[in-house]
C-alpha cells in the first residue's frame, strides 16, 4: 500500500513554501489513504506539485511536520544518519561542543526533537509524535558520530515532560534511557563551572542558548557592581564575576535555583564577591530603588512572559515594568543587558517596548550591541519559531 498523500488547499501552505516545516490543520484540503498518527505522509500542493515528506498527527494543530523536501526519500537509517552527521558537523564548526545543543528541532530538519550535550551526558526532549518513533535510533546515531571524534557518551536522560506534549496527544515522560547515572552533571562553560541538574532543572537542566551572551557580559564587567535579575542558577552573575566584577548580586524567586546558584558560586570560589537572594524581582527592584541603590551593570534575563499570542499584551506590561525598574537602577553611564526568550515577543515588539521603558524611566539608551541565541541554536529563516532570543546591551545615560 502506498504512502498516504496530504493535499493542500489552493493558496495555502505559505509557511511551507517559504522554507518552513509545518502544515497546519486548516491548510489541508484532503488526505488520500489511511495513516496512523505519527505515520509518514507525502504532502502535495493543490495542483499535485510535490511539497515534501514528513509525519502526521491529527491530534495537533501542526498536522504535518516535514522531514525532507524529496518525496522519494525513504525515512530510513541512512537518512537519519545524514541528518545527525550534518547537525554534529555544524556544531563542531560554530561552537565549543563541550556543552551545547546538538539537535534543535526544525532548524536541524528533525522537527520536534531537541538534544543537549552536557559534557558526556545527553538530554533529549521529544515534542512531536512522529519523531518519537525515531528518537532512540537518532540517539544511537548521535553517539556513533561523537565516538568517531573520540567522545564517549556516559548516559542519556529524557526530559519529554513539557506540557506541549499533551497538545500532540502524548504523555509527559522523563527518566533514564539506558544505564542510570548521577543526574547532577558537572560542566564548564566559558571557563565557569556549574552543576547541571538534568533531572529536576528547568527544561533540559541549563540554558545553553545564552552562552555567547554570558561571555559578552563577562567582557563588560571588570571593576563593576552587577545586579543579575532572574539569575536562575547564577550563570550571568558568575560570568560577570569571572570577568572581574567586584560585587555581584543575583536574584531569583525560586529557592531551588538560588541554592543551586550558591553551590555554583562555591564551585568557582566566588562566594566572597557573589551573593544570591531569593526574592520576587518585581518587588525587589522597587525596594532597591527606594533604598537608593545603583549598579554599574544590570542584567535582565526573565522567563518567557509571552507563552502564546493571547498573552502578549500582559507580557509587554511585564517586560516594560522590569526594564523601567532596571534602567533606574543603572548608574549614569552604566550598562543594561536585557533580553526576551519568547518567540511571540518578536524583535519589533521587544524593541518598541524598550523605547517606551526608556522614555518612562527618563533615560537615554546607547546601543552597544544586539545579539540572539548562540549558534548551536540556529535560526532557520522561514521557521519563525526557531528565532526566539533577543538580547541587547545598552549604555544607560541620564537625561541631561
Amino acid at each position: 500500500m502506498g504512502i498516504p498523500v496530504v493535499t493542500l488547499k489552493k493558496g495555502e501552505g505559505r509557511t511551507l513554501k517559504a522554507g518552513g516545516a509545518w502544515v497546519f490543520d486548516n491548510e489541508i484540503a484532503a488526505i488520500m489513504g489511511s495513516c496512523d498518527n505519527g505515520g509518514d505522509v507525502i504532502v502535495r500542493d493543490f495542483d499535485g506539485y510535490p511539497m515534501g515528506r514528513g509525519f502526521m498527527n491529527e491530534h495537533s494543530k501542526i498536522r504535518v511536520r516535514i522531514l525532507t523536501r524529496n518525496i522519494d526519500q525513504e525515512i530510513d537509517e541512512d537518512f537519519l544518519r545524514m541528518r545527525v552527521k550534518d547537525a554534529w558537523d555544524y556544531r563542531k564548526k560554530v561552537i565549543d561542543t563541550e556543552s551545547c545543543r546538538v539537535i534543535f528541532g526544525e532548524a536541524d530538519f528533525l522537527p520536534g526533537l531537541v538534544v543537549d550535550k552536557f559534557s558526556d551526558i545527553l538530554v533529549v526532549q521529544s515534542l512531536a509524535l512522529g519523531i518519537d518513533k525515531y528518537k532512540l535510533k537518532i540517539l544511537d546515531l548521535l553517539k556513533e558520530a561523537m565516538a568517531e571524534d573520540g567522545i564517549v557518551i556516559r548516559g542519556i536522560y529524557e526530559r519529554s515532560d513539557a506540557k506541549v506534549r499533551q497538545q500532540e496527544g502524548m504523555e509527559r515522560v522523563k527518566g533514564f534511557i539506558g544505564a542510570e547515572f548521577d543526574t547532577k552533571v558537572p560542566i564548564i562553560e566559558n571557563g565557569v563551572k556549574y552543576i547541571v541538574d538534568v533531572k529536576d532543572g528547568q527544561k533540559t537542566g541549563f540554558f545553553l542558548d545564552q552562552k555567547e551572551n554570558r561571555k559578552a557580559v563577562a567582557g563588560l564587567s571588570a571593576g563593576f557592581s552587577v545586579l543579575d535579575c532572574f539569575t536562575h542558577t547564577g550563570s550571568f552573575a558568575l560570568n560577570a564575576a569571572a570577568g572581574g566584577a567586584v560585587q555581584v548580586t543575583g536574584v531569583d524567586a525560586s529557592q531551588l535555583a538560588v541554592d543551586q546558584a550558591r553551590e555554583n558560586a562555591r564551585l568557582n570560589g566566588m562566594e566572597d564577591r557573589v551573593e544570591f537572594v531569593c526574592e520576587d524581582v518585581f518587588e525587589y527592584l522597587p525596594a532597591l530603588e527606594k533604598e537608593g541603590k545603583s549598579f554599574d551593570l544590570v542584567v535582565l534575563d526573565p522567563p518567557a512572559f509571552a507563552k502564546s499570542r493571547n498573552s502578549i499584551k500582559n507580557a509587554v506590561k511585564g517586560y516594560r515594568e522590569i526594564n523601567i525598574r532596571g534602567m533606574k537602577l543603572v548608574k549614569d553611564g552604566g550598562y543594561l543587558a536585557t533580553c526576551s526568550c519568547s518567540h511571540f515577543m518578536d524583535y519589533e515588539r521587544f524593541t518598541d517596548m524598550l523605547h517606551q521603558a526608556a522614555r518612562s524611566a527618563h533615560k537615554r539608551l546607547r546601543q552597544v550591541e544586539f545579539r540572539t541565541q548562540a549558534p548551536d541554536h540556529p535560526i532557520l529563516w522561514a521557521a519563525d519559531e526557531s528565532y526566539y532570543l533577543k538580547f541587547y546591551i545598552f549604555q544607560v545615560c541620564d537625561e541631561k
